[in-house]
């Protein structure tokens, strides 16, 4: 007997819509259900968790998942949630981008066991590309009425938008070339169940639909809440950037800090949605980070969990300590440890200067580091002021006018960091 997948992720605050009955379809045996994944990048971002975690705690469930890969709908693009059309990538480009996808995905999906419930990637390139216009209108459009397709959400919003620029048809038969997956699915996999974003359900039912009409059986439907923040701004962007799996595209260091910069109105939310913690669990740490809110211990766990996860524990102890190194006690040797990509998220926006290394190598006095050879402070006489009244740190530690700057000081062989006060910093760069 499968564990009750549909209770797993009701308590979790994953549902938006189901179709009837499901649960107890769910019960009955082991199914397959699919999510398809847009490979127009090459990284899945942090808006894409939901349903990747749906499908994890589906495989957890004893259910197979399926990752479908829209290497054919990735060439045409979905209208939904979106005002104008999408640039269209090349099959190479698409290849690429699914097995850096697939790669992605076996962090939370096992695609390699013997067991009956492991995990398969498709691509609907594969079946789409030898589908010609004629048998494609032919076999599948003449199934399903323009009247159902123009009742969609998604479809509606595009034409009736005066920001949108309408719709083409080539978005506008999106949903007949998603549903056919479903349907291609059902008959090649035994596929009875898709799953996805709230947003969706029209794509979704359409599949269903075809199911029925040309199959003549009964497909599923399974959506999960589109997830906001408490804020207002939009879940997955920084800054207004899409916080990506992809360590190349944001940094282990700064995908950590967007987690632990969660409002604690949030953090409930987020804890359930993109950890595996048990009920207990998440309960006890809720009613603790309650008690001590100041301690943040909701969101510690949670940057904690999401960051070993997507990347590894190693990356997690590096952000974690990243994050705690400008309070550390032992910060010069402390900040040494630091590669320099993390270094250099940890101090971004900092102003900086290049320094020519002889002058370092020479040692460099703290007159024309501070304002001579940098602008940091204003003057000369700004910088003899700050140094007699003992404001002035060299990589955190306070230091006199005849200290002078030296290879020793270098953090990655590279930079210095300067502070005037508590608040001013400044980094020197030697090159």
């Amino acid at each position: 007997m499968a564990k009750n997948f549909i209770e797993e992720i009701t308590w979790r605050g994953m549902v938006h819509d189901t179709t009837p009955g499901i649960e107890e379809y769910l019960l009955k045996s082991m199914r397959s259900a699919y999510v398809g994944f847009d490979p127009t990048a090459n990284s899945l971002h942090i808006g894409n968790l939901v349903p990747i975690m749906l499908l994890a705690h589906y495989q957890r469930c004893g259910h197979k998942p399926v990752a479908l890969v829209g290497g054919a709908t990735g060439m045409i693009g979905d209208p939904s949630g979106k005002s104008s059309e999408r640039n269209l990538l090349d099959e190479k480009t698409l290849r690429h981008n699914q097995e850096a996808i697939k790669n992605q995905l076996a962090y939370f999906l096992d695609f390699e066991s013997d067991a009956a419930n492991a995990a398969v990637l498709v691509n609907n390139y594969d079946w789409m590309k030898e589908f010609s216009f004629l048998e494609f209108i032919r076999d599948v459009g003449k199934h399903i009425t323009v009247n159902y397709m123009m009742s969609k959400e998604s479809v509606k919003t595009r034409i009736s938008s005066e920001a949108s620029e309408g719709i083409s048809f080539t978005e506008f038969t999106y949903q007949l070339v998603q549903g056919y997956d479903f349907f291609h699915l059902y008959k090649a996999n035994n596929c009875t169940i898709q799953m996805g974003g709230s947003d969706q359900w029209g794509n979704i039912t359409t599949g269903t639909e075809l199911i029925r009409r040309i199959g003549n059986g009964k497909g599923y439907a399974i959506t999960c809440p589109l997830i906001t923040k408490s804020d207002g701004s939009k879940f997955g962007k920084s800054e207004g950037e899409n916080v990506w799996l992809d360590a190349k595209r944001t940094s282990p260091y700064k995908f950590y800090q967007y987690w632990l910069n969660s409002s604690d109105e949030d953090a409930v939310k987020y804890i359930k949605i993109f950890t595996f913690l048990t009920k207990k669990d998440i309960d006890a740490l809720v009613k603790e980070h309650q008690e001590v809110p100041h301690l943040r211990i909701l969101q510690k766990r949670l940057a904690k969990e999401i960051t070993s996860m997507v990347h590894s524990v190693e990356d997690f102890e590096n952000a974690k300590k990243a994050s705690n190194i400008l309070f550390s006690k032992s910060f010069k040797e402390d900040i040494k440890t630091l590669d320099e990509a993390t270094f250099l998220d940890v101090f971004e926006g900092v102003p900086q200067t290049e320094i020519a290394k002889s002058d370092i190598n020479n040692g460099l006095d703290m007159i024309a580091a501070l304002a001579a050879k940098t602008n940091f402070l204003a003057s000369n006489g700004e910088a003899r002021r700050a140094l007699k009244e003992n404001s002035v740190s060299v990589n955190k530690e306070k230091v006199t006018e005849d200290y002078k700057i030296t290879p020793e000081d270098l953090i990655n062989d590279t930079y210095v960091i300067l502070n005037k006060g508590k608040r001013n910093t400044y980094i020197l760069k030697a090159i």
